[in-house]
């Protein structure tokens, strides 16, 4: 059962077990909620908030998620397979166990996002704002990450292998903590590699 209040959104308070399949949420305001079970798939999204939301085994698979907001929310155990999101923002939240097969995100800002260990091998991710988000030992091989803002982002252990890295910020990279074999770079990107390694790039 919701303990939320209206449809309109609610603060603190519980949601177990509902069937959202297919809803439009779009416009709800929720702060402090737990999210237990709740199936959010197929689900509808323009500019709703979530505010320090906690969701445990929620499916927001096939969901479009447009200008929304989850900010400092927790995710544990949830899958977003085949989900979008387009403009959001997702400042300060944290994924745990997640599955993220086939996810895209175009634009919006991911700053301070936890994806440490995450398995990320499928995703595409487009023009997003990702300052010092921890992406330590994630799986990346084979993703898209195009045009991601990554300065001061920890990206220590991931496998970056044949992942399309063109024209995201890699000023925070250590080539020799990642595996970079296969991934590819533009020309600017090399150069700042091979500043990081101490090479001289002359003509």
């Amino acid at each position: 059962m919701a303990d939320v209040g209206s449809e309109a959104g609610g603060s603190a308070g519980e949601v177990r077990r509902e069937d959202w399949y297919g809803e439009d949420v779009s416009g709800r305001q929720y702060t402090g909620t737990a999210f237990s079970g709740v199936d959010l798939s197929e689900v509808t999204d323009d500019g709703a908030v979530f505010e320090d939301c906690t969701f445990h085994d929620c499916r927001f698979n096939g969901s479009r998620h447009a200008e929304a907001a989850f900010l400092n929310c927790t995710f544990t155990g949830c899958s977003f397979f085949e989900a979008e999101f387009d403009r959001c923002k997702l400042v300060g939240s944290r994924f745990d166990r997640c599955s993220f097969g086939l996810m895209t995100v175009t634009g919006g800002d991911w700053s301070f996002v936890a994806l440490a260990d995450a398995d990320l091998t499928k995703v595409r991710l487009t023009d997003v704002r990702m300052r010092e988000a921890d992406l330590g030992r994630a799986r990346c091989a084979g993703a898209v990450l195009r045009g991601l803002d990554l300065s001061a982002a920890e990206l220590g252990g991931a496998d970056l292998s044949d992942t399309d890295l063109r024209g995201s910020d890699l000023s925070a990279l250590e080539p020799a903590e990642v595996t970079l074999r296969g991934a590819r770079i533009d020309v600017a990107q090399a150069v700042v590699l091979a500043t990081t390694l101490g090479v001289r790039v002359e003509p």
